[in-house]
């Protein structure tokens, strides 16, 4: 009977961490589920694998305990991959600073839209980044006492869906489509802040088991940078963990940095065990001063994400 259970349970863990290690083998988009669950799973496996070893210490629980370390040491590492190390003190103590906040409110949440409105002018936020915006078209009046420029929800597109507001006047302002999967998608408006120019870049991906449609508009995301004028800031909903391999291709192709340590923001009923599937990004000339989630999920399935950052690139000259 023990060496029954002993090889049922390493026949399931065994199918799970084969299920993660495609990743080193395939990008196959049927496995980009397991891709950014690495860290959750193998600590499932690792749990798994000790239960295994106290039914019987057999060679093979050891080679999968072995395996299940190495994949959450992996996951760690890429999770801090990206973060940039704190600048001194004396660097950005008189750098111009810009708070951001990027909530996918849920496109059904209309009940909780007046508790939104009232957490987005209360933010201190100068720029606002909302994915699935159509619950606060009721409320667009009353936030554009706070945020008298935007974009979305009638201007430069006819959708309520992805909607940026701001603080600073719109220079400029555009939307494109990342794939054919939905139009209005990615969105950019140029602000001017202490003489430099920011472009701040907004998305809301494809789920990543939608075909390559997760890749391909990551591959699209990169064209769009390249066209972005000034520092980058870009932020949205990517549906996956940086950790995932087109991510990790993404972030390393872009130069893009991220603001800290990511909490984890989808599903909220996960909490701390969830997955950081929003995001905010910046290049060099911004410099990540703090990052953390929204206290509430105001009755969307994600959390929001609140950024601070300090401006420390040159001034670009007006073209």
């Amino acid at each position: 009977m023990r060496d029954t259970i002993y090889c049922v349970i390493c026949v399931l863990l065994t199918l799970a961490l084969t299920a993660l290690s495609m990743r080193y083998v395939t990008e196959l988009w049927i496995f980009s589920f397991f891709f950014s669950l690495q860290l959750q799973i193998s600590v499932i496996v690792l749990a798994g694998t000790v239960i295994c070893l106290l039914v019987k210490r057999g060679t093979y629980a050891w080679m999968l305990l072995a395996a299940s370390l190495a994949l959450i040491g992996h996951s760690l590492w890429m999770k801090r991959e990206f973060v940039p190390s704190p600048l001194p003190p004396e660097v950005v103590a008189n750098a111009p600073r810009l708070r951001i906040l990027s909530f996918n409110v849920l496109n059904d949440n209309v009940d909780n839209a007046k508790k939104i409105a009232d957490m987005i002018q209360g933010s201190q936020a100068d720029v606002v980044y909302i994915m699935e915006a159509n619950p606060l078209f009721g409320e667009l009046d009353r936030l554009g006492e706070t945020y008298p420029y935007r974009i979305g929800c009638g201007i430069e597109t006819p959708t309520c869906d992805l909607m940026m507001l701001s603080k600073h006047p719109i220079r400029a302002g555009r939307y494109d489509e990342l794939s054919d999967l939905r139009a209005d998608r990615f969105a950019e408006i140029e602000i001017e802040v202490a003489g430099r120019r920011i472009s701040l870049l907004a998305a809301h991906l494809s789920k990543p088991y939608f075909d390559d449609y997760h890749s391909i508009e990551l591959d699209n995301l990169i064209l769009g940078l390249n066209d972005a004028k000034g520092s980058v800031i870009l932020a949205g909903d990517f549906n996956s963990d940086s950790i995932a391999p087109d991510m990790q291709r993404f972030l390393r192709r872009s130069g893009l940095r991220k603001v800290g340590a990511e909490p984890a923001t989808w599903p909220v009923e996960a909490g701390l065990a969830g997955i950081p599937i929003d995001h905010i990004f910046v290049d060099k000339d911004i410099a990540p001063l703090s990052l953390k989630r929204l206290d509430e999920s105001y009755g969307s399935n994600h959390f929001g994400l609140v950024a601070d950052v300090a401006l420390i690139g040159e001034v670009a000259p007006d073209n």
